[in-house]
């Protein structure tokens, strides 16, 4: 097979934004027309790893000195955050970045992609209201589902849409978290907005 200096440069450009492990505190919420991404969790583990941002590493959560584990199913998808999002307490947010779960093949911790937002999922957990994004990476060969917006995600695969649910709802312990309603691709485009530093 023949392949010429652009063909080339594109394998390349491709394979460093699938695999780009650049400093999370210096990226932004979009990556061209896409959201960005940082993964914390690879899809199918059960470790609640967190990146920290007092020395930029990704460390296992602890709670009373031991590592915290989900105590329920592997994480359905990759999950992390968008990069350059602050969801200020002072405002009603947690605290942290904007929480993202993607779904598609497990990639590893530290990882950023340019991701499809699909929609958000709208939970309150403590008494709090704890979006989830949801979406699926931009990169073709990295899609395990054939979804670019919220309408063909929930038609087509309505049975992955209530995995996450349940998934969500359990992963604390049974009756620790509600599930309020799902949004679109447009509300979880208004979300970075709302929480874009």
């Amino acid at each position: 097979m023949k392949y010429t200096y652009a063909s080339f440069l594109l394998l390349i450009l491709l394979s460093s934004c699938r695999n780009s492990q650049s400093d999370p505190q210096q990226m932004t919420a979009l990556y061209g027309e896409h959201l960005q991404a940082v993964i914390e969790i690879p899809a199918g583990t059960n470790q609640k790893i967190e990146y920290d941002y007092t020395d930029g590493s990704f460390k296992v959560d602890q709670i009373d000195g031991q590592d915290r584990v989900i105590d329920f199913l592997p994480y359905p998808g990759n999950y992390g955050f968008v990069p350059g999002t602050l969801m200020d307490k002072e405002r009603g947010g947690d605290g942290d970045a904007l929480d993202i779960l993607i779904i598609g093949e497990a990639v590893e911790t530290g990882t950023s992609m340019p991701v499809i937002p699909l929609g958000a999922l709208l939970l309150r957990d403590r008494d709090e209201i704890d979006t989830k994004l949801l979406g699926v990476p931009a990169d073709p060969a990295l899609q395990v589902i054939e979804a670019k917006d919220f309408m063909s995600f929930a038609l087509r695969y309505d049975a992955a849409r209530r995995i996450i649910e349940d998934w969500f709802q359990n992963y604390k312990g049974a009756g620790r978290v509600e599930i309020i309603r799902w949004e679109d691709e447009q509300y979880a485009w208004s979300e970075v907005e709302k929480w874009k530093k």
